[in-house]
């Protein structure tokens, strides 16, 4: 039987493999015990049960499936394609490689997003979740008012700015009566412009604002080292 055959194998999760799965899923995205016991519905104390290999009832890896976001609520109580430790070990440097870990900081007032935008010259705005129609539009107008907003923010009187952060506000509110709360991160980083081989990085502030679901909002999230940012 050749090495393939040995570490990849269709067939249901062990305990012990599900406690490795499970610690996998829940580190990638930067999620303590805790924060899985409360998004998943299950007491810390199953959290950790199941971490430490010991047995998990269907209702449980139903939970667990349903927290990871996966398609099937079954997915981990069906035969699937098992990877060994050493293929998840290398899969998680490959994902730790290309991406970098930032913290997730409430985003909840017009105010404090006008003045974000203030000082980042470049941003990745995104959903961390499929939302319906209703929030995309929301959260996309939010996203145009405060690139708008950035762009000419100089022009804007110190009184006329309270207009902004109530428009922001309001989309912020109105977000968050949809069920979707935000949370953004900064990161400074070196862009080349242009194609000249000589030319010099450049120091910049990026922003970031991610849309998560109301109650499940992580403490940190990845995000890949290059691409996507938004001038």
């Amino acid at each position: 039987m050749s090495t393939t055959e040995n570490t990849q194998q269709t067939r249901l999760l062990t305990p012990a493999e599900l406690a490795v799965c499970v610690k996998m899923f829940r580190e990638m995205r930067q999620w303590s015990q805790e924060q899985l016991a409360e998004i998943s519905g299950l007491n810390v104390r199953t959290i950790q049960r199941v971490e430490q290999g010991l047995s998990a009832s269907l209702d449980t890896r139903r939970a667990l499936a349903r927290a990871f976001e996966f398609e099937d609520i079954d997915a981990l109580n069906k035969p699937f394609t098992i990877p060994s430790e050493e293929e998840l070990k290398v899969a998680k440097e490959k994902f730790d490689r290309e991406h970098v870990t930032l913290t997730a900081i409430p985003l909840t007032t017009g105010k404090q997003l006008a003045k974000l935008s203030e000082i980042c010259s470049m941003d990745l705005s995104e959903p961390g979740f499929d939302l319906t129609r209703e929030a995309d539009e929301t959260f996309a107008a939010l996203v145009d008012y405060f690139r708008d907003y950035r762009d000419c923010a100089d022009v804007y009187s110190e009184t006329q700015k309270f207009e902004v952060y109530d428009e922001m506000q309001s989309h912020i509110d109105a977000l968050k009566t949809l069920g979707v709360s935000l949370r953004y991160a900064e990161r400074k980083m070196q862009v080349k412009w242009g194609t000249e081989p000589d030319s010099k990085p450049m120091p910049v502030n990026v922003l970031y604002v991610v849309a998560f679901p109301l109650g499940k909002e992580p403490e940190q999230f990845a995000t890949p080292k290059s691409g996507g940012i938004r001038l």
